[in-house]
């Protein structure tokens, strides 16, 4: 016997990539679970599914980084006093990624590419050793949101947050609305589709210098890197990231921020018109700004 549940839950993350940096995503989870009937002649029950399932899948992989232990560019150490840890992901051409967080700000996946597949075989271990006895296996369909208009994928971290947003690189696929003069523009959004095409978003008042941060200075030449850190509940958090890649503003980096700033940005760039942006984080939800 087989029950499904489709729409589980939304992972709102980030991961390391050897071509394209740092990547914001989000995934869509459908789940199928393989089994005999129970004595309450289910599976499961559903209420159960959409609890612990769910929470397993946020507890792990939202609202994290994901890194591909097994690349050759991934360097990670654990500090087991302090329950930190490094990574450097070393790619070259100056654009190597360096982090230094609270371990519960990652997601290590034991892959040399951080895939939908290896995601999903990841998750599976972690769920399988909370399942009942008669649930012989589980079945996860990861799936991307079909957007049909322009989108991007962008990466963030709010100290501010008491909760996991705080982390300082996580982040989601997002596509975008933008209306012109009360009509659609599919112009602008293809503006920051390119423009924010796996970007950092950092807020400028995070920016620190290297040696305010525990990287080793030698391993990179942090000229051509925005440095970032922060206090925050769950601890201290430290980027290095090149500037390339990512995006200053002098907000906050909430999805009220970005939508405004983008609203402002049209405006600067053509002030005779009038604009509504709707910037979405993630799956269904965002911020409506205007200017």
């Amino acid at each position: 016997m087989q029950l499904f549940v489709n729409d589980l839950t939304v992972m709102d993350f980030s991961y390391l990539c050897p071509k394209r940096g740092m990547v914001g995503e989000s995934w869509i989870v459908d789940v199928i679970l393989n089994g005999d009937l129970n004595e309450e002649s289910m599976v499961l029950d559903f209420g159960k599914v959409k609890k612990q399932l769910k929470y397993l899948i946020d507890e792990y992989i939202d609202h994290k980084l994901l890194v591909p232990v097994e690349h050759e560019f991934s360097v990670v150490k654990q500090n087991e006093k302090t329950d930190r840890v490094k990574v450097d992901f070393m790619r070259a051409d100056n654009k190597s990624i360096h982090l230094n967080c609270p371990a519960e700000a990652y997601a290590f996946v034991y892959s040399d590419e951080v895939t939908m597949p290896s995601v999903s075989d990841y998750l599976k271990d972690v769920i399988a050793t909370h399942l009942p006895e008669n649930v012989a296996g589980i079945e996860l369909n990861l799936r991307a949101e079909v957007i049909n208009t322009p989108y991007y994928h962008y990466t963030h971290g709010l100290k501010k947050h008491d909760g996991n947003c705080q982390r300082i690189a996580h982040g989601h696929r997002s596509k975008v609305v933008v209306f012109e003069d009360h009509k659609e523009s599919i112009k602008w959004q293809e503006y920051w589709a390119k423009r924010w095409c796996d970007i950092y978003i950092g807020s400028s008042e995070d920016i620190v210098k290297p040696e305010q941060t525990s990287f080793e200075i030698e391993k990179g030449d942090f000229e051509q890197h925005h440095v970032f850190a922060y206090e925050a509940s769950q601890g201290r958090f430290e980027l290095a990231i090149p500037k390339a890649e990512s995006e200053m503003l002098e907000t906050d980096t909430t999805v009220e921020c970005l939508a405004q700033y983008m609203a402002d940005e049209h405006k600067r760039l053509t002030p005779e018109c009038d604009f509504k942006v709707l910037a979405y984080e993630g799956v269904g939800k965002g911020a409506i700004a205007f200017a």
